[in-house]
């Protein structure tokens, strides 16, 4: 079984080497900031839920945000969807994503917000 290796500053107060479930879920959460065709070269790369966060909030748009999370986390073989429920919070959406990291059966459940005001993803 291969170990995942790398770094991340974000959220981090000392502690900024990552391994295995922890550096994919980075790599997952970097994947979720870039906005469709945003990335030189891959414009099927990246989420879509940028462009429709400021819509109004009808399960067909809940549907486009599951289906296209699906399909981000589906982008890396390491990882796949247990369990995804969309929600709309005062100031943008909320993804309760339950994930679970191949190699190890490992599940853990991520809550993503995608903020309107700031545009800015946060992870809990």
């Amino acid at each position: 079984m291969p170990n995942y290796y790398g770094f991340s500053t974000y959220n981090r107060i000392r502690k900024y080497k990552l391994t295995d479930f922890e550096l994919v879920k980075q790599d997952l959460f970097n994947h979720f900031h870039i906005r469709k065709g945003e990335k030189l070269m891959t414009p099927n790369f990246g989420t879509l839920i940028w462009d429709i966060i400021y819509e109004p909030f009808t399960d067909a748009v809940k549907d486009l945000i599951s289906d296209d999370v699906t399909k981000v986390v589906k982008y890396d073989p390491r990882l796949s969807v247990e369990n995804i429920i969309v929600t709309e919070f005062v100031d943008g959406v909320m993804i309760d994503l339950t994930l679970k990291y191949v190699p190890t059966n490992e599940v853990d459940t991520l809550y993503l917000k995608f903020d309107r005001e700031s545009r800015e993803l946060s992870a809990e």
